[in-house]
């Protein structure tokens, strides 16, 4: 039995993101969250194909003045969520400068999920299913329509981006062996089911939601 550490990174601001993360971690909805500064961290274990895999969940703040800190994780990263919220345009329309400096700093085989995020607010929406799913066939992503409130996909989203962070350990595509990779072999350890706050840019910002 083996663990596997599996970085999955967050982006752009206000988009739910940090309820993801709360959702899948402790099973809960918090309808205020602070904006994140810098990076807040979550883990959670779960069985796949019978071994117990570690997901260590990096949720790196989306404004453009903790950019630089949110790169320095990109290239421990096995797998990304890449998050826009459909009630809001604005965030879809950044998706393409977001997903090229992910590239441009992370390994070449990071599996990246576009997710878009509040589902539950159908009265609200501005972006089209059909656009995030041509936006994914466009860029080679995964893509899955979530909402952190009613937890709908959210165990999906996580999960099956290590399950396809996985089949690319069995074809040999991921260097196990190499930590760069944001993959570590290790002994079993207890499941950690929290979200801790790990800021590095300062005192955090009010206003933030889900």
């Amino acid at each position: 039995i083996f663990s596997l550490n599996i970085y999955i990174l967050f982006y752009l601001p206000g988009v739910g993101k940090s309820c993801l993360l709360l959702q899948f971690t402790d099973k809960r909805f918090q309808p205020v969250h602070d904006l994140t500064i810098g990076v807040e961290f979550g883990a959670r274990m779960i069985t796949i194909d019978g071994k117990q895999i570690k997901l260590q969940i990096w949720d790196t703040a989306g404004q453009e003045s903790f950019r630089s800190i949110t790169r320095s994780y990109y290239r421990g990263a096995a797998g990304a969520l890449l998050v826009y919220d459909i009630t809001r345009r604005d965030t879809f329309n950044h998706l393409t400068t977001w997903l090229e400096d992910a590239r441009q700093h992370s390994n070449s085989n990071m599996v990246i999920m576009l997710i878009g995020n509040k589902s539950d607010l159908e009265s609200r929406r501005e972006v089209k299913k059909e656009e995030g799913e041509a936006f994914a066939r466009e860029h080679g992503l995964i893509f899955m329509e979530t909402s952190a409130k009613t937890a709908s996909n959210v165990e999906e989203a996580f999960i099956n981006t290590a399950k396809e962070i996985y089949e690319k350990i069995q074809e040999g595509v991921f260097d196990i062996n190499n930590e760069a990779n944001g993959i570590k072999i290790g002994p079993q350890h207890a499941a950690t089911n929290a979200t801790h706050a790990c800021n590095q840019g300062g005192q955090q910002a009010g206003g933030g939601c889900c």
